[in-house]
């Protein structure tokens, strides 16, 4: 069983780019009514398959530089990376079956 991470602007290289296995990042921010709906549901997956993917948060109001950086436009944005690089992005709400949907292929 795995916890969701915070991950910074500061720990984004360490912690997503130097992976040694798929990363899946929930950019949200405390305003974003749908992100507080995601949640749970990040949280759910992280204890299911946190062995294999590893499962993080970043707060776009305190860390504005990565969301710049790899084009996230609006909450919330799930974007998950493969050896340092994106590998799927999508955004807006998402059902708990369409993300492991779209986990399926690191799972």
């Amino acid at each position: 069983m795995s916890e969701v991470t915070a991950v910074t602007d500061a720990t984004f290289e360490e912690l997503v780019i130097r992976a040694s296995k798929p990363v899946l990042i929930d950019y949200w921010a405390d305003w974003c009514a749908p992100c507080r709906q995601l949640s749970p549901i990040i949280d759910e997956l992280a204890k299911q398959y946190g062995d294999k993917i590893t499962f993080l948060k970043l707060d776009t109001n305190d860390n504005p530089q990565t969301p710049v950086r790899y084009g996230v436009l609006g909450l919330p944005t799930i974007q998950i990376f493969v050896g340092g690089e994106v590998a799927k992005s999508f955004q807006g709400g998402k059902t708990k079956g369409s993300l492991v949907k779209a986990l399926e292929e690191y799972l």
